[in-house]
């Protein structure tokens, strides 16, 4: 038996979460799909996995509850289950960064598709930044990306008080593995004053998914929060897998 994987989020003003728990929780048990669903005030970032036909009759079921029906979803084909049961859980943020102003339905930076981001990264006045923590750095980034040196996302506010300037950093890039990192961090540096703030859309995933690898301005692997653990161009499986005794991802 074969799974698919659908990963997905979006940011919209929820209410009444409880009944959404309810719901989400039902309809996934009642499919056999496992995986968790992170539900706030602020939207819904979801990660499950199921047969095909089940998965797609919940996913349908969220997009008409939510009456929102442009989600975009990436779709994995897995050999095994990666989780053993299925949680729905209300959170004060679906992507934990602790910080009020940065809120991505009041505002967000601009969206660079993958076929325009290496002619963005490429101009000299751009500076490049990876979101995401030292390990996910060390398997694989972009070329020229700056590394914030950081092992919790919400430690992401500091570096930025420390190393970017509006006034200096006239166009900054930043980027993600799924994107909805980038969303929080690009609403907060338009309310630090930051004019060109722009993030790739879809994430690294879609960029390696879209982008040959011989145009590719991408070096190494994308860690990513599955069984493959690390994925290459095309969505590959990659040469990490995760040490027993630590949970670190190490080459095989």
């Amino acid at each position: 038996m074969s799974f698919t994987f659908a990963s997905f989020y979006h940011f919209l003003l929820l209410d009444n979460l409880t009944d959404l728990q309810t719901k989400f929780l039902s309809w996934c048990n009642n499919e056999k799909i496992k995986g968790t669903i992170l539900i706030a005030h602020e939207g819904i970032n979801a990660n499950i996995v199921g047969e095909k036909e089940r998965l797609n009759k919940v996913v349908n079921n969220i997009k008409k509850e939510l009456d929102y029906q442009d989600f975009e979803i990436k779709y994995t084909e897995l050999e095994l289950m990666p989780f053993e049961r299925m949680k729905v859980k209300i959170k004060p943020e679906i992507i934990t960064f602790g910080i009020e102003e940065a809120d991505p339905n009041k505002q967000v930076g601009t969206y660079i598709k993958p076929k325009d981001w290496n002619n963005l990264i490429s101009q000299s006045d751009v500076k490049l930044v990876d979101t995401r923590n030292e390990y996910e750095y060390n398997i694989g980034t972009f070329k020229g990306a700056k590394n914030p040196h950081i092992n919790s996302f919400k430690e992401f506010n500091d570096y930025i008080e420390q190393n970017l300037n509006p006034e200096k950093d006239q166009k900054v890039a930043l980027f993600c593995t799924g994107g909805i990192r980038c969303e929080k961090v690009t609403s907060l540096m338009l309310s630090k004053g930051f004019k060109e703030v722009y993030h790739l859309q879809g994430g690294i995933l879609k960029y390696l998914e879209e982008i040959p690898q011989e145009e590719s301005l991408w070096e190494g692997e994308c860690f990513v929060f599955d069984e493959r653990v690390a994925v290459g161009h095309g969505l590959e499986k990659g040469s990490y897998q995760l040490c027993p005794q630590t949970g670190d991802p190490i080459l095989v």
